[in-house]
């Protein structure tokens, strides 16, 4: 919207940081005593926060402050909310009117209400009484106004509208399909306010737990001056090559997704350098935009920080942090590939000229920065055996002699790192543009690496939780903030000590502050998506969608993820990504995978909250409301529009990758070895390169139409192996339901078969069915292996029918929705078994023949022609 007011031209440097600060810390900056009062509330927040985090929480915080966190967090975001963003677009930014400070303090003491009167609701059982309601009732309001001033007015209008069904559910308005018979005032807000079902539930207690260290620890990051570093080691890898600029960008706006959790945030730090320079050699306004645009918004997808969305993961699907970010590497990383792939395609298309006047090969860029991410990855890896070692010596000292090492790391790369020039951001615009030497500079910063290697340690070796290892990386930051110029300074043999501990101490106040405001928003999100959940919990209007979604796909899954996925897109024109995620994933994931039974397919539950988070951040992108679309049009100076549509065209590999991984879990790393991990990442890396290819109409020449669709299907071919090979041999024979028990008695057990369970529904009777997949036991006889699975089969004149199974056993939530009193019985349809399939891996082979028959058919008409192949 800013490039409309501005009439299509690039913004200044203080404009497009008024545009950060209006969408993501609040555009309001009083000065003076007031200024510092709220630098000083956001600075308690954050401390709080860390203290929380610690091991010693409990030793330093009262138990009921550790217990009522979530209430503490929220009242911190409505202070500041209310303080830091104003009413309107015409309210005063340089202090805060009367009503924002009573509003202010209004959000706090509702925000706390719980923990105010934690005895008195703890009496009545946990439920409202008529005062309570009340309270309970102003606090939603306010929590919606400080929403709708912090995250646009679409997130608090949905949320009143879930409201207004709590209320109004069994009006004759409402459409009999989604009608429920309403909620009185007193249960709704109980339910909302006081209990843990809503706005207190697990979505702010993931805010509270994770997400706030995870963004503090990336502006404290950025403070340290990481984000200038990562950039200027993009360029001095690939600023050089063709379409230098563009690939840099796309390499450190991976890198910077690890310290901006916002997409606009990233595409302003990185676009304010790269974007100019993308111009310089040759791409348009809306290409340049459109490239840090794509790059920008998926480093919400980058392990191993990934996000709010990530953790909430971990809470909705119920599996660890380790296991979420394994599962996302391998789309997010070919994700990135085929952009920057995209954007050498662009560049050779055009003949684009390098910048700069060195010149050194592609081969050995891609091995230098494969070598650096091999290295980083076993580095962070390795270090587990010296940690071991120094644990198995001395078991009583080792965090003390471990934090030693630590320190005795940074000392020694900061001391490398004070033999060369501090980094200072370059001028896009100058003449002569001049670009880093890896060689020269990679000393400036390698200490900031030990952040990120103690975060990824945690996570990834010491697996613990995602806010201990937040932690400990966050600490050590604050010792690299307070000690790195002073320490520079004596390296240096400089005598300013007492100025650059002043100064280290400036950034690590201000680090806290910018780590508080970021977080404003994304706790009233988290918030006030807890109204949407909590709707869902009290109306069972998630079932109602099921059934609607259903109806409405006629039970065609692709039909069904190609609805969820534009529901997706459509929340999330006015949402943010964290609260998009929340809303779609509590109504439509269980639908996704009920459905997909029903199908026959079996979706793991990851798949479908993956899913459901890459069109959500696709939101960021699409226009008419892409918000990331409109900062990177307000760098470049083009139209916002047009910029949207093509980072849109850019990111189709973002839009297709999930509709892959559901279908082909393999590309999520779901249940499978080292060894075919490895060749699904290499055949998925081809695969996407040649999708690209056929996307954008060039591959070593200019495609023919027929090439173009010919490298779509190779794509298809290696995304999908198992579709192809399951066309030329089923991977399951059908039995007669009656021959189960037989056929269990000599299966080896390991082995899977399918049931096709049919019977009337519980809710509405009518008759529908869903796919079990077992598991063959260790028993001895197939009737025992029945019995083990749950199943209580009775054979009738050839129909098996099915008793109710009992709970626990591993069929019962399976079937529970089933009705098995109902005068149809619930019977089994049909058994499906493993049959002997050949490897679906063959399918490689014909799909590599035909894009080498590509190949040569594109090399000759590129060496008749004379193009660059």
């Amino acid at each position: 919207m800013a490039t409309e007011k501005q009439g299509n031209r690039a913004l200044s440097e203080e404009e497009l940081q008024d545009l950060v600060s209006s969408s993501d810390s609040g555009a309001r900056n009083p000065v003076g005593n007031v200024g510092l009062f709220l630098a000083i509330v956001a600075v308690i927040w954050s401390l709080f926060q860390v203290i929380l985090a610690s091991p010693v929480s409990n030793l330093l915080l009262p138990g009921s402050v550790v217990n009522n966190s979530r209430q503490i967090h929220l009242a911190f975001a409505m202070f500041l909310a209310f303080a830091a963003y104003p009413a309107l677009k015409s309210s005063p930014r340089d202090y805060i009117p009367i009503q924002d400070w009573i509003m202010s303090l209004a959000g706090v003491f509702l925000a706390l209400y719980g923990y105010i009167f934690y005895e008195k609701i703890v009496n009545s059982g946990g439920l409202a009484d008529n005062t309570d309601k009340w309270f309970a009732l102003a606090g939603l309001i306010l929590l919606f106004e400080a929403a709708r001033r912090a995250l646009g007015p679409a997130m608090a209008i949905i949320a009143i509208v879930f409201m207004l069904y709590v209320f109004f559910g069994a009006s004759p308005w409402v459409p009999e399909v989604i009608r429920w018979k309403g909620a009185s005032l007193q249960k709704a807000m109980s339910h909302m306010w006081i209990t843990s079902e809503g706005v207190f539930g697990i979505a702010l207690g993931v805010s509270t737990k994770f997400v706030f260290l995870f963004v503090l620890f990336g502006a404290l990051l950025d403070k340290a001056g990481a984000g200038n570093y990562f950039i200027k080691m993009a360029f001095g890898a690939l600023g050089h090559l063709k379409g230098g600029p563009a690939k840099a960008a796309v390499v450190g706006s991976a890198a910077t997704g690890l310290i901006s959790g916002s997409s606009i945030a990233n595409v302003v730090t990185t676009g304010t350098f790269t974007i100019p320079l993308m111009k310089r050699v040759g791409f348009s306004s809306e290409q340049a935009g459109s490239v840090e645009v794509a790059s920008s918004v998926n480093g919400q997808i980058m392990p191993p920080v990934m996000g709010a969305a990530a953790f909430l993961m971990v809470e909705y699907v119920g599996i660890s942090y380790v296991e979420v970010i394994t599962h996302a590497f391998l789309p997010a990383t070919i994700s990135y590939i085929a952009l920057v792939y995209i954007v050498h395609l662009e560049a050779v298309k055009r003949n684009m000229p390098i910048l700069g006047n060195r010149v050194v090969s592609m081969g050995k860029t891609i091995g230098g920065m494969a070598a650096f991410f091999a290295g980083f990855a076993l580095l962070c890896y390795g270090v587990q055996y010296p940690v071991k070692a120094v644990v198995a010596m001395m078991p009583g000292a080792s965090g003390l002699v471990l934090s030693a090492l630590v320190v005795l790391a940074y000392v020694v790369l900061l001391w490398l790192a004070a033999g060369v020039d501090d980094l200072v951001p370059d001028d896009p615009n100058a003449e002569e543009v001049e670009l880093p030497v890896v060689g020269e500079i990679y000393k400036a910063g390698l200490y900031y690496l030990l952040p990120i290697i103690v975060l990824v340690y945690f996570l990834m070796i010491e697996q613990k939780s995602p806010g201990l290892s937040a932690y400990w990386a966050t600490s050590l930051l604050f010792v690299i903030l307070l000690t790195q110029k002073p320490l520079k300074a004596i390296f240096r043999g400089q005598t300013n000590m007492l100025e650059t501990f002043k100064s280290g101490v400036s950034d690590l106040w201000q680090g806290l502050i910018d780590g508080a405001r970021n977080m404003i928003g994304i706790a009233l999100a988290t918030a006030t998506a807890g109204v949407i959940v909590g709707t869902v919990t009290l109306t069972g209007v998630g079932q109602v969608m099921a059934d609607l979604v259903e109806f409405l796909s006629g039970g065609n899954l692709i039909l069904m993820l190609v609805m969820v996925g534009l529901l997706s897109l459509l929340l999330g024109m006015g949402l943010p990504t964290t609260a998009n995620y929340i809303v779609v994933s509590s109504l439509m994931a269980g639908v996704v995978v009920e459905l997909g039974a029903q199908s026959g397919l079996i979706v793991p539950l990851i798949a479908v909250h993956l899913f459901v988070f890459y069109f959500g951040i696709m939101a960021d992108v699409t226009p008419p409301v892409g918000l990331a679309s409109f900062a990177a049009a307000a760098v470049s100076g083009g139209d916002a529009i047009k910029t949207g549509f093509i980072a849109f065209f850019y990111s189709l590999r973002t839009v297709a990758l999930p509709f892959v991984f559901i279908f082909n879990t393999d590309l999520l790393l779901i249940d499978v070895t080292w060894v075919q991990g490895i060749l699904v990442f290499i055949m998925a890396t081809i695969a996407i390169l040649v999708f690209t290819a056929g996307t954008m109409g060039w591959f070593l020449t200019k495609n023919r139409i027929y090439e173009s669709v010919a490298l779509i299907l190779i794509a298809f071919a290696l995304f999908r192996p198992d579709f192809l090979m399951n066309r030329i041999q089923p991977p399951y024979l059908q039995i007669e339901p009656a021959e189960l028990v037989q056929r269990l008695d000599k299966a080896k057990p390991g082995r899977e078969l399918r049931m096709v369970v049919s019977g009337p529904d519980f809710d509405s009777g009518q008759i529908k069915e869903t796919t079990l997949v077992l598991t063959v036991g260790p028993e001895a006889t197939g009737q025992e292996r029945v019995e083990a699975m749950g199943l209580m089969l009775l054979d009738e004149e050839g129909i098996v029918k099915l008793d109710e199974p009992m709970f626990g056993t591993p069929v019962s939530a399976d079937l529970e929705s089933f009705d098995f009193y109902a005068d149809t019985p619930v019977q089994i349809a049909t058994v499906s078994v493993p049959s002997d399939q050949m490897p679906k891996e063959l399918m490689y082979i014909p799909a590599l023949i035909l894009l080498g028959l590509v190949v040569m058919l594109q090399r000759g008409r590129a060496s008749r022609e004379g193009e660059p192949a």
